[in-house]
């Protein structure tokens, strides 16, 4: 998302990005891998007989992102400067993931491709609107690939930390506020939490009718995460995975919609779908000469503190015999830990709040500018607003053009 954010490239960060041969990868069960590289013709003709069908689904997406992203990476109700680009992908984002899928693809690996990606919008893959997220990453896969920093997502902040400084920004951290009174004095101030925070903050100079707004907003599942130190790299089945820096391990179309709408039903899948990232086989930083690191995650109901690495661990090792035999240390967070280390990740929920469509239109609160709120200098700038979750920045540059504006 940071490459194909406006705002990011707006900043021409000082930034390495390493993109791998392949976006992601998708392993399957007969020891085969669904692959998504930055050529769309490359991936369709994978693809075999739903190549076709894979092509005709993203292709006008890809030829007509310049056009595009400028109405996704923003508010849904909002009036568009792209019409037909944006009812061109709207037909096919407002479904389930799963019924596209199913509707789309005949084999088994287009359709595990295709719900893997959707799988990143933490939904229900039978639920409307989960369709856009599957969409917009696969676009992005042919778009830019999806690139990571040399030396790990610290890069970003780094970055971004030297970019402000440079127009003469002061960022000063340790201080938990408990008030928005314990704020210096300013003329605008823009917030980077969710509507939780922002009612223990601000809830007593919020007005009634947008504070119990404010507390009907609900969270999501939450991130069940796993850091490995390896022996090596992981032995997928499949060699063609090790080309990839993003891996999806969850079988079947079938099983991720299962595993998710486990989530959402207070149920700990079985057969967790799980994101696998493997960049230190592409960047020489994350790890010492000869030896490499990983990470992944699977979804969990919210709030969990249930131990998932036995699971995640034996779906990994179904398509990667002898990956524990690689692991010479793991460290693990549940959705307790990840809340403790960032109060804005309520219960694990690393979006901001569930991504469902009546949550996508009003994010957090129906207002004419979702970034304001009734008080005319306090501004909500989080993942809680629009577009939601990701590496693009769009929701406080966004809420800071609000201000702006506003104040002129």
């Amino acid at each position: 998302m940071a490459v194909a954010s406006p705002f990011f490239r707006s900043l021409e960060l000082e930034l390495d990005l390493i993109e791998p041969p392949a976006a992601v990868a998708h392993p399957l069960e007969d020891g085969t891998a669904a692959i998504a590289r930055r050529s769309l013709a490359d991936t369709a003709a994978s693809l075999g007989s739903d190549g076709d069908a894979y092509r005709r689904l993203l292709e006008p997406l890809v030829t007509g992102w310049d056009e595009l992203e400028g109405e996704v990476l923003k508010p849904i109700a909002h009036v568009p400067r792209h019409p037909l680009a944006l009812a061109r992908f709207g037909v096919a984002a407002l479904r389930p993931a799963k019924r596209l899928a199913e509707a789309r693809f005949e084999t088994e690996a287009a359709r595990a491709l295709f719900a893997g990606a959707a799988a990143h919008s933490f939904l229900r893959l039978e639920q409307p609107a989960s369709a856009s997220f599957g969409l917009v990453l696969l676009v992005l896969a042919h778009i830019s690939g999806w690139p990571f920093p040399r030396g790990g997502s610290q890069a970003i902040a780094d970055a971004l930390s030297t970019r402000l400084r440079s127009l003469g920004g002061e960022i000063e951290t340790g201080n938990c506020i408990s008030s928005l009174r314990e704020l210096p004095s300013s003329a605008v101030v823009l917030c980077d939490v969710t509507p939780r925070q922002l009612l223990a903050i601000a809830g007593d100079v919020l007005p009634d009718g947008y504070r119990r707004r404010l507390e009907r907003w609900r969270y999501g599942p939450g991130a069940f995460k796993l850091d490995y130190a390896l022996d090596g790299p992981i032995p997928w089945r499949a060699p063609e995975v090790a080309q990839a820096g993003t891996v999806h391990v969850g079988g079947s179309l079938a099983e991720i919609a299962d595993s998710e709408r486990a989530a959402w039903e207070g149920r700990h899948a079985e057969r967790p779908f799980v994101l696998l990232a493997q960049q230190s086989l592409f960047d020489e930083t994350r790890a010492p000469s000869g030896k490499h690191t990983a990470w992944a995650y699977c979804h969990v109901p919210n709030g969990s503190t249930f131990d998932m690495s036995e699971r995640v661990e034996a779906q990994i090792e179904r398509h990667a015999p002898g990956f524990r035999d690689r692991v010479l240390a793991r460290a693990s967070r549940n959705t307790r830990d990840l809340e403790r280390e960032n109060a804005n990740l309520v219960g694990g929920d690393i979006s901001g709040g569930a991504n469902t469509l009546p949550q996508l239109l009003a994010r957090p609160a129906a207002r004419r500018i979702p970034y304001s709120t009734p008080l005319p200098w306090l501004y909500l700038c989080s993942a809680s607003t629009p577009p939601g979750g990701g590496v693009h920045g769009m929701c406080g540059h966004l809420a800071a053009k609000a201000a702006l504006a506003r104040r002129r």
